[in-house]
């Protein structure tokens, strides 16, 4: 049984290295569903992990943090909708110019304020989230020899953001699914004219979509700066809001699947990190920098794989003019 407690640490990192991605992945999907897509996952992330971070350094709260990353983000979002929705912009230009503008302005804010090269100060205490300890895990550690330890390393032990990222994906799969709203945000990833016909608004139904995309990035963002970092690094998502889009695309747009996809592109990372400095019989040590292309590659395979058979909303990335 001495594997046991291995595998717990490697699928408990995998867990948390999966949460951004998760995430981003997520606000996706519920963008895309409505018909507008985002490549600006990216952005809204950095964003939300810069002004996490700044104000958990002056607050003390990590709570504070989390609402400034959310608002943040959703500020993008908005701006992605006024360009993609109100004025039906290319909504992939729109996409990209985000990126470039959360990439630029973290960096340039974070030298002005901080002097630090654009990184923020540490987080300490309370301006960063603790791990929680759900009941008995100890007992079940102790008392439990082969599921004890999983639910102890695995299931317990993680920040508030990784529950809660947990939650989005219940909740995206019954809103979406058994739900009015969800009903109506899927139709008009579809079908908006049918939507407009039935005397529903088009462009507020997109919004809505985009705001939860928004505050979904700015979870992500949070958990990488405030919980898994202890403060700001330019450029720390490191094509997070990309691979997310893969994933996306690989679990054809539904949320469960969504969550499996994000887990294995974590759990890549996760076992790339152990295997760093490793000798692997037959090919002596493997480089770093190969190690740390695999998610990467990953996404081009499954991508290559599996685009083919996806199906996205009819209408995705079709601006809606109402017809008179």
């Amino acid at each position: 049984m001495e594997w046991v407690p291995t595998i717990a640490v490697v699928l408990d990192s995998a867990l948390r290295l999966s949460i951004p991605l998760l995430c981003a992945a997520l606000a996706g999907l519920w963008s895309e569903r409505a018909g507008v897509v985002d490549i600006g996952l990216e952005g809204k992330m950095l964003i939300a992990a810069f002004a996490s971070a700044v104000i958990a350094h002056q607050s003390g709260s990590a709570w504070a943090g989390l609402a400034a990353g959310m608002l943040a983000a959703i500020a993008l979002a908005l701006l992605h909708g006024f360009a993609t929705i109100t004025w039906r912009g290319n909504q992939i230009v729109s996409g990209v110019a985000i990126n470039m503008l959360a990439a630029g302005l973290t960096v340039i804010l974070g030298a002005a304020w901080f002097g630090q090269g654009g990184r923020t100060p540490s987080l300490e205490g309370g301006a960063r989230f603790a791990d929680l300890t759900l009941p008995l895990a100890s007992w079940a550690r102790q008392n439990l020899p082969l599921v004890g330890p999983f639910y102890d390393e695995v299931v317990s032990g993680h920040a508030a953001p990784v529950y809660l990222a947990l939650l989005a994906v219940a909740l995206t799969a019954l809103v979406l699914k058994h739900s009015r709203f969800g009903l109506r945000l899927r139709a008009v990833g579809e079908n908006p004219a049918a939507v407009d016909t039935a005397g529903l608004s088009v462009a507020g139904l997109r919004f809505g979509a985009v705001v939860i995309c928004g505050a979904l990035c700015g979870l992500g963002g949070t958990y990488l700066a405030v919980s898994q970092s202890a403060g700001f690094l330019p450029h720390m998502t490191a094509g997070k809001g990309f691979i997310a889009l893969a994933a996306v695309i690989f679990a054809n747009w539904r949320p469960v699947p969504v969550l499996w996809a994000c887990l294995l592109f974590g759990l890549l990372d996760a076992v790339a990190i152990r295997l760093q400095g490793a000798n692997l019989p037959g090919f002596g040590q493997v480089p770093v920098q190969a190690i740390q292309a695999l998610p990467y590659a990953l996404t081009v395979i499954l991508l290559a794989g599996f685009i083919g058979k996806a199906t996205p909303p009819k209408a995705s990335g079709q601006p809606y003019v109402k017809e008179r």
